[in-house]
């Protein structure tokens, strides 16, 4: 179970106990932001989380775009200066670049206000079980670990065992030690299952059958989806339903399920559409289903729809895409 204060851990050489100091106020800094953007409206309670995990800890290197690339940022840093931007960086309100290979991202951890919007709607209760899908630096586990307040409650898992070998040290430097698993996420973890609550923080192309059979009946899942973030409450085994919330969301495509998609032609949409968030959300949501022009004319039809308009299902080896119902005129096949 984790509780260990700040200042006990992550020492960084000179001017530790100054690092851990600015740590502190950044932290705080960060806690007003993500209060003042409402992110955790829905549940409150993630305040006290978020107040008490150190993120530095959690990045104790990172990347940050520069012209031409990026520029690493790491604790060990031998100029105060740059331990300095180090510290405040890991702080703002900004995904942070963690793992990159041949200058492709594979890791990051989330934007925090993002990562606190998700939780609220998980809408977390005392005693669940949670799993997380895409561990990344670990940080988004230790949140849950800290609200829980039980470890063993939390599993998070990933494909590649660096990224869940450098979150398990993390975490336990932050004196966490939830379950890290390494293996597909798609997969889930059967031998930790029945889950109440399931988050992932890597997008996928379709809504895995293995989670929902180790979901519990009336559990939530979250997951990114086209740009979109779907919560889908399950009722069984085979059924899940739920719409998207507000909030645009993009995240790195969890591996084994196919990367990013090929951009799709716009010829003949007008430019205001092309240009539109709302308009590429369909046409992400509709990929194969609707081509652009038929795209646009629904979009303009329907008086450019929010996100929260729309929304999946699933029921048995079907899965399928709606706007204003599942049983409405506008529904498109995902692939399963």
């Amino acid at each position: 179970m984790g509780g260990n204060s700040p200042g006990e851990r992550g020492k960084h050489g000179q001017g530790a106990e100054d690092l851990d100091q600015l740590a502190a106020l950044a932290r705080a800094a960060l806690v007003r932001e993500i209060e003042l953007s409402g992110a955790w409206a829905a549940d409150p309670v993630w305040r006290e989380s978020f107040e008490a995990v150190p993120r530095h800890l959690f990045v104790p290197y990172y990347y940050v775009g520069v012209m031409g690339g990026y520029e690493r940022r790491w604790g060990e840093h031998p100029d105060p200066a740059a331990r300095e931007r180090w510290v405040r960086g890991a702080y703002t309100d900004t995904p942070l670049a963690i793992r990159l290979r041949d200058g492709e991202l594979l890791s990051s951890s989330s934007q925090p206000s993002l990562m606190a919007m998700m939780l609220a709607e998980l809408k977390v209760e005392d005693g669940n079980r949670v799993l997380e899908i895409g561990a990344g630096s670990g940080y988004n586990a230790a949140l849950l670990a800290h609200r829980l307040g039980d470890d063993d409650l939390v599993t998070t898992i990933d494909l590649d065992p660096e990224i869940t070998e450098s979150a398990r040290r993390h975490l336990a430097a932050a004196g966490y030690h939830p379950a890290v698993v390494t293996g597909d996420g798609a997969r889930g973890v059967p031998e930790r299952a029945p889950f109440d609550r399931i988050i992932a923080t890597c997008t996928l192309p379709s809504i895995p059958r293995a989670w929902l059979a180790q979901c519990r009946p009336g559990g939530r899942i979250l997951t990114p989806l086209a740009t979109g973030l779907v919560v889908l409450t399950v009722r069984d085994a085979e059924h899940a339903e739920g719409r998207f919330l507000s909030t645009p969301a993009y995240f790195v495509p969890l591996r084994g399920q196919g990367g990013a998609a090929e951009p799709t032609p716009l010829g003949g949409v007008p430019r205001r559409a092309r240009e539109n968030e709302l308009f590429r959300f369909l046409l992400a949501l509709t990929r194969g289903s609707l081509d652009p022009q038929e795209a646009y004319a629904l979009w303009e039809r329907e008086g450019m729809p929010q996100r929260e308009r729309y929304g999946i299902t699933v029921s048995g080896d079907r899965e399928w895409a709606w706007l204003d119902g599942p049983e409405g005129p506008y529904a498109w096949p995902l692939p399963s």
